[in-house]
C-alpha cells in the first residue's frame, strides 16, 4: 500500500459565517505534493476541517495507508474516542440524545476513509508546524478569495 500524508485545516469568519477548508497531501514513494483548497459562504469552523479531511482523501485513486495530521479535535476524537461508532450505533444521536451534528459531512468522511488504513495524529494548531501553517494558510486564501468574489 502506498503511503500518504494529509495535514488539514479549516478557517471561519464567524461561526457561522464565511470559512475555508486547505489540505496538504504528501505521496511518500515518489515523492510527491499536492495542495488543495476551497470555500463556502454560510459555514462554520467544524465544517470547514471535516471538507479539508473529506477533499483529501477523495483524491486518493486507491487503497492507501494515510497518516492524517489535524489540529481538530473535534475530527481528531471522533475516531481516535470513537465518537463516531457511538453516534452511529445510537442512530446519528449524540449521549445528550441531540442529532449529531455536520452528520452529512460525517456520513461523506466515513465513505471516503472506508478504503484506507488511517491514523489519526492531532496538533495544537498555530504551533509553527510547517504543514499546519500552511494548511491554515490556504484555509484562510480560500475563505478570503470567496469574501473577495461575493
Amino acid at each position: 500500500m502506498q503511503r500518504i500524508s494529509i495535514y488539514t485545516d479549516g478557517a471561519c469568519s464567524g461561526n457561522p459565517g464565511p470559512g475555508g477548508w486547505g489540505a496538504i497531501i504528501i505521496c511518500h514513494n515518489p515523492e510527491k505534493r499536492k495542495e488543495i483548497n476551497g470555500g463556502v459562504l454560510d459555514t462554520t469552523n467544524n465544517r470547514m476541517e471535516l471538507l479539508g479531511v473529506i477533499e483529501a482523501l477523495e483524491l486518493l485513486k486507491y487503497p492507501c495507508e494515510v497518516s492524517i495530521t489535524t489540529d481538530s479535535k473535534y475530527v481528531y476524537n471522533a475516531f481516535v474516542k470513537n465518537w463516531i461508532g457511538s453516534w452511529q450505533k445510537n442512530g446519528w444521536m449524540t449521549a445528550s440524545k441531540k442529532p449529531v451534528k455536520n452528520q452529512d459531512l460525517w456520513q461523506r468522511l466515513l465513505q471516503a476513509k472506508d478504503a484506507h488504513v488511517i491514523e489519526w495524529n492531532w496538533i495544537k494548531g498555530h504551533n509553527n508546524h510547517p504543514e499546519n501553517e500552511r494548511a491554515d494558510q490556504l484555509a484562510v486564501e480560500a475563505r478570503e478569495q470567496l469574501t473577495i468574489n461575493n
